[in-house]
């Protein structure tokens, strides 16, 4: 009994290795028939109660090479039909014909101005500095000089955490600054985008989150000079060469003097009237000169060092660059608001 049940096993080796797969079809016929469920070869594991007990050794020795022969044999006919496969496409691209254009990703119209904003700030040797959203009073208001009765401190202009009176998200990126000015000592010359938060009625102008980009530049003799030239510069690199800008007298509780920057928009068309309110002149940004206050908080000796400080709105910037009129499009992620920005930068 034992040599018939071995010539089973040779039998079936023969077969398996006579096999010929030429398609798809025929390797699929192989699996089911070597390898499936219910396969061939399956059996002949059952015949080991008949072979003597000196064989059961090589029988089980050579059925399992039986069935490695026909999981080799199946996956080196799937190589060469893959093979095959790929060689007939590759043979059948027309390599006269048209590129097919794909669509290009869009960058969200915030994210475009942010990216050009740091561009703009690195080439003049700013570097990018990002905190944490959720931030504490200290950092967020009594760094920045901000009275205790200050209006911003309430819960109607703050979303505080809750049961805390004291950690409570971002309400602008000065936060940022102060941690900087507390870890590091002048120069520092930083600017901080990010997300910030605002308890505010929702409306086509205003939103209760929005991203701000502030600057921060501390050394020796820093002047109020010096921070109007890179203003300058800032104003025309976005806007364009011959951009005209103007300071205001203003008040920030961390900067004094404090101004705020406008840009010669222009009373070409009806929009620019209505934007502008008919002067031509548009808001942009707030700054000033670091308030000594603010530099003694933060551990910085405000008798040897002085600094100026900047910031801006960016889903304002973004309005203005691309003339959108509701700031509720930049949050919806409307694909087809979207698409129509390209993915540069």
């Amino acid at each position: 009994m034992s040599n018939s049940v071995f010539e089973k096993i040779d039998a079936m080796l023969h077969q398996i290795q006579g096999e010929t797969i030429h398609s798809a079809e025929e390797l699929e016929s192989f699996r089911i028939k070597y390898l499936g469920s219910k396969n061939t070869i399956k059996p002949l594991f059952g015949e080991i109660r008949n072979v003597p007990n000196e064989s059961k050794k090589e029988f089980g020795q050579r059925l399992n090479d039986l069935k490695k022969t026909a999981e080799e044999t199946f996956a080196k006919a799937k190589g060469e039909l893959a093979k095959v496969e790929a060689d007939s496409k590759a043979n059948n691209i027309d390599l006269t014909a048209p590129y097919a254009r794909s669509n290009k990703g869009s960058r969200h119209p915030v994210s475009l101005v942010m990216n050009r904003i740091i561009d703009i700030f690195e080439k003049i040797g700013f570097t990018v500095e990002e905190e944490r959203e959720i931030e504490d009073d200290w950092h967020n208001f009594t760094a920045m000089n901000t009275p205790e009765d200050h209006p911003a401190r309430d819960m109607q202009d703050t979303f505080y955490l809750k049961d805390s009176v004291t950690r409570l998200l971002r309400t602008h990126t000065s936060s940022v600054q102060a941690r900087v000015m507390t870890n590091t000592q002048p120069p520092i010359r930083i600017i901080a985008p990010g997300r910030v938060y605002r308890n505010e009625t929702i409306s086509a102008r205003s939103h209760c989150q929005f991203h701000q980009v502030e600057g921060l530049y501390v050394d020796k003799n820093v002047s109020f000079a010096d921070m109007k030239q890179t203003l300058l510069y800032f104003a025309r690199e976005m806007y364009g060469p011959d951009t005209k800008i103007r300071l205001r007298p203003s008040y920030f509780p961390f900067t004094e003097p404090s101004a705020e920057m406008d840009v010669y928009w222009g009373l070409e068309t009806d929009v620019d009237y209505r934007i502008t309110k008919g002067t031509g002149w548009l808001e942009i940004l707030g700054c000033g000169m670091v308030d000594p206050q603010v530099l003694d908080n933060c551990g910085i000796d405000s008798k040897e060092y002085t600094g100026f400080a900047f910031g801006m709105g960016i889903e304002r910037q973004a309005m203005l660059q691309y003339k959108i009129e509701d700031i509720r499009l930049l949050f919806e992620n409307d694909v087809r608001f979207l698409s129509q920005f390209n993915a540069a930068y």
